[in-house]
């Protein structure tokens, strides 16, 4: 044992008490020191030990030593080094790893699975809400259907509908915010679990210990085979086989482990599409009279602040034609409205007749129908007209439509203005009133047959119908179709069974098993199927 020559060990840069350090040193074979320190202070002692060494060597840094080792140990001057703050080693990318951590965090809280499940709930109960409160409407029909007396769903009024943009639901803070939350989550789950999932399963390895192949989902024992007779039959069946000395790797179905992305992406388009719709489109509905003409841009308005004008909103709109179909018992089957489009120099560029479910579309712009009324009644008096009598829609207990037409007659004897009262549900017949309010008779217009009224001789010649028309330009419409349709396939390849086999050549017999994620009671007799068409090998001998 070599001893050492230890004189105040530390040079300490703060104060402490006397006797605060009691030091002991040895030395192995000259080979390896051994120093223990016991350090009484209340406060922490930086110090500084110098060494220097001539001989052995010390386990750490590698040094050759050529002389037994001194150590000199000086103690600070009084009052040299107080106060000195201790040299930090700055952190190199610290901020970058709180990043890194913030991040893995928020991409945990995101793809939490429960967490998805209530958005898509959420959004559920939103859209349920939009399909049951009327969308677009002015705030006081909302204070009149939705009245404190009388609330959706027992406690929804018109406070909630207004505060919450409950009446423009599908473009609302709160819809639009909580589509884009189940959008980061779906991301989210694509980034932390579904890509790393493929990443694995793209990874062919073999498999070198028979114990590990036999301890697979399904496992057996190929007494005298080939393990390149093993390949060759897997590569019949669709695997795509490697082969590495005594041993092969072999697996099919790799399309299922992409097709969980695949649906994510879809939901993605689809929301996207259906986002870009709801902040980016134009809406507007008219009710025309049969031979007048509109703009289009003079109906549209933008809802959100994506909406961006088209060079079509200049085109003019000219109902040429408005009539319905009926069924056998007299009600209306369909309507259609034969309509031509006009650019700003007023020649034709369209022409179709509308019905409901047959939009006519041109560029970027869809006129659906949607409703109709009847706008005017022209009839002949005494012989004399046409005269055009405006109908307006009269308030009647159930849905059927009914509309009236007022014909004034002079009566000097009397203040009251009276006249003949005409009533129609449709255009296919006209019932008139006398002064009185009395029945009078039924005519059908064009038939030209006369009636007389108070003296009055009446031909009704036609009821003139008005088409309601609902017009809207859509962008997301294409990329919601795309969605659907990738969804559609994604998830028909989903179904598909990722497989994989591991085999070992152990000398003359070959160890085979495998697993897959899906048909996992299928999978057995494919196996089996599969290991019954190896050829046994026959020792030549």
């Amino acid at each position: 044992m070599q001893s050492l020559n230890i004189r105040n060990a530390f040079a300490p840069r703060t104060r402490f008490l006397p006797s605060f350090i009691c030091a002991s040193c040895r030395a192995n074979n000259g080979r390896a020191v051994t120093i223990s320190v016991v350090v009484h202070a209340k406060r922490t002692v930086f110090s500084k030990l110098r060494i220097s060494e001539r001989g052995g060597k010390i386990k750490g840094k590698k040094k050759t030593l050529q002389s037994p080792v001194t150590t000199e140990l000086r103690a600070p001057e009084p009052g040299e080094g107080a106060g000195t703050p201790p040299p930090q080693k700055k952190e190199v990318g610290g901020t970058w790893l709180f990043l890194k951590g913030q991040q893995k965090k928020l991409l945990a809280l995101l793809s939490n699975l429960p967490l998805a499940i209530s958005e898509m709930i959420a959004l559920a109960v939103l859209m349920a809400l939009g399909t049951a409160i009327d969308q677009g409407e002015a705030p006081d029909f909302y204070f009149q259907k939705y009245s404190e007396g009388n609330p959706v769903f027992g406690f929804i009024t018109w406070r909630w509908i207004l505060t919450f943009g409950f009446d423009h639901m599908f473009s609302s803070p709160i819809f639009l915010g909580t589509v884009a939350l189940l959008g980061a989550s779906l991301m989210a789950c694509t980034y932390t679990t579904q890509i790393p999932l493929v990443k694995v399963a793209k990874r062919w390895s073999f498999s070198y210990s028979s114990d590990a192949i036999r301890k697979q989902e399904y496992s057996d024992t190929l007494p005298r085979a080939s393990i390149r007779d093993l390949g060759v039959v897997l590569m019949g069946a669709g695997y795509e086989v490697f082969l590495k000395g005594p041993s092969l790797y072999a697996s099919k179905g790799l399309a299922g482990r992409f097709a969980p992305i695949g649906v994510h992406l879809a939901l993605l388009l689809i929301m996207s599409g259906g986002t870009l719709s709801a902040v980016g489109s134009f809406r507007g509905s008219v009710m025309v009279p049969q031979g007048l003409n509109f703009v289009l841009g003079d109906v549209l308005r933008p809802s959100g602040f994506l909406s961006t004008p088209l060079d079509s909103f200049n085109t003019e709109v000219h109902v040429n034609r408005f009539y319905m179909d009926y069924h056998s018992s007299g009600e209306v089957s369909q309507f259609h409205s034969d309509l031509l489009l006009f650019d700003l120099n007023g020649k034709e560029v369209l022409r179709k007749t509308i019905s409901v479910n047959d939009p006519l579309r041109y560029e970027g712009i869809a006129l659906y129908q949607t409703d109709w009324s009847l706008s005017t009644l022209q009839i002949m008096k005494d012989g004399e007209g046409p005269f055009n009598l405006a109908m307006a829609p009269l308030q009647v207990n159930g849905d059927k439509k009914l509309y009236g037409a007022f014909l004034p007659l002079a009566n000097g004897d009397s203040t009251n203005l009276k006249g003949i009262s005409m009533l129609a549900r449709d255009t296919q017949s006209v019932v008139l009133y006398d002064q009185e309010g009395k029945f009078a008779g039924v005519r059908r217009p064009n038939s030209k047959l006369p009636i007389n009224i108070d003296g009055v001789e009446i031909v009704v010649l036609d009821a003139i119908g008005s088409t309601g028309l609902e017009i809207k330009t859509d962008p997301g419409v294409p990329i919601v179709y795309a969605g659907f349709a990738a969804l559609m396939l994604t998830t028909c390849i989903s179904f598909l069974s990722h497989s994989q086999i591991w085999a070992l050549q152990d000398g003359s017999s070959v160890a085979v098993g495998g697993k897959t994620n899906r048909s996992k009671e299928e999978f057995p007799d494919e196996m089996n199927f599969l290991l019954d068409q190896v050829p046994e090998v026959v020792d030549s001998s």
